[in-house]
């Protein structure tokens, strides 16, 4: 039987970017409807924002499950029977009637929907070394900064045909025909020589050796770190942008859309420059970005001159830089991980949605009257994502 790998094809690479991006659609589509969810099942704002924080957790643990599975059993199957169960639980939230069977699925959505993230970057890896790979992970994430874009209009236009159960429904159909395109369109990318012997010792072995990593573990928490400032603005941004800033479902769908153009707008340019100048040099300037949207967004909040335009402005900025530091950052890890790539994107997305859903409730514990917390915890996540890529340059 012939091992050559398939070609990582424009074609492939698309398909990629949108497995990779199911995740985030998942989150956003919704996200204009959490004010009708809270209100129609009778739960608090907290308990809400815990259906985001439990669904990151899924989605890290379920890399760090499916990552080294994938090492072990190929790409293909792992992704279908992921998508497979990310599809059926879809359908099971529309018909909810209470916030906890509500948040129980979107653990399980977000464990089986892991697989896109993690395998989408592996498949990648798989197929391409060095400047190639930086240009392959740019456009995949570029193709990611889509759903940040798109989901939150649909979901505002959506909400208002359907109200929440039919943005849920919406989700549904999305992750139904994800399954299809993950079926018709991606290969194995992953020979039966390459893969690693089964057993719970050989799946966690590469997991020591990448932690013991320094390199590795400091580009690893600036990716997670900056994920987590962006999440941080994604969960409070509903009621800052409704309940305090007065804008109506389609205007902060609209608005939250322009901030989000500068993810699409940085691995746009990232995919460009990053082979020519380095991945190094464009994680420096995606944390000085980052932590530019982050520290604005403090002080606006602070002096209390918090408005339309700015709470934009600094999203364009907060997003942009975690675009930038997100590719770049994981670019360089990946190439760390050798031969371990299943598992070192495991350990990357893991961190990522272990500290995003770690930070989303922390936005809404003060109430739904202040931006101050969602503030804080941009701020202090930004400043910290920066720090660790200033330590991985001077180590």
């Amino acid at each position: 039987m012939s091992t050559a790998q398939p070609r990582l094809t424009p074609g492939l690479l698309a398909a990629l970017g949108l497995l990779a991006a199911v995740s985030a659609v998942a989150t956003d589509l919704y996200i204009p409807s959490i004010p009708s969810i809270a209100s129609e099942l009778h739960a608090s704002a907290s308990s809400v924002q815990l259906t985001l924080s439990l669904f990151f957790f899924g989605v890290g643990l379920g890399q760090l499950l499916l990552g080294p599975l994938s090492d072990s059993l190929g790409r293909r199957p792992v992704l279908l029977a992921g998508f497979a169960v990310f599809a059926l639980t879809g359908i099971a939230t529309v018909f909810v009637q209470d916030i906890g069977t509500l948040i129980a699925l979107r653990l399980l959505q977000g464990l089986s929907g892991a697989v896109g993230i993690v395998l989408s970057r592996a498949i990648a890896a798989d197929l391409s070394t060095g400047d190639t790979a930086v240009r392959a992970l740019s456009l995949i994430a570029m193709v990611v900064g889509l759903g940040p874009m798109i989901a939150p209009v649909l979901g505002g236009f959506a909400h208002r045909l359907w109200d929440w159960r039919g943005v849920l429904a919406v989700l549904a159909v999305i992750s139904t025909l994800m399954l299809l395109l993950a079926w018709r369109r991606v290969p194995e990318s992953l020979p039966v020589e390459q893969r690693r012997p089964h057993g719970v010792g050989a799946a966690l072995r590469p997991f020591g050796e990448l932690i013991r990593d320094r390199g590795f573990v400091a580009l690893t928490l600036a990716f997670a770190l900056s994920f987590t400032a962006m999440i941080s603005y994604i969960s409070a941004s509903p009621f800052i942008g409704q309940r305090l800033l007065r804008m109506t479902p389609i205007e902060y769908a609209l608005s939250f859309a322009a901030g989000a153009s500068a993810l699409l707008i940085a691995n746009l340019v990232n995919a460009r420059l990053a082979p020519r100048v380095g991945p190094a040099r464009m994680l420096s300037v995606g944390s000085g970005l980052l932590v530019l949207g982050g520290l604005g967004m403090l002080t606006l909040v602070l002096s209390d001159a918090l408005t339309i335009p700015g709470f934009i402005a600094c999203a364009f900025a907060l997003t942009g830089g975690t675009g930038l530091t997100m590719s770049n950052a994981s670019a360089l890890a990946l190439a760390r991980a050798g031969s371990a790539r299943g598992s070192g994107s495991a350990l990357i997305g893991t961190a990522q949605f272990a500290l995003g859903g770690a930070a989303a409730p922390l936005v809404g514990l003060w109430g739904e009257t202040t931006a101050l917390p969602m503030a804080i915890t941009v701020a202090a996540a930004a400043v910290l994502s920066a720090a660790c890529a200033t330590i991985r340059r001077r180590g």
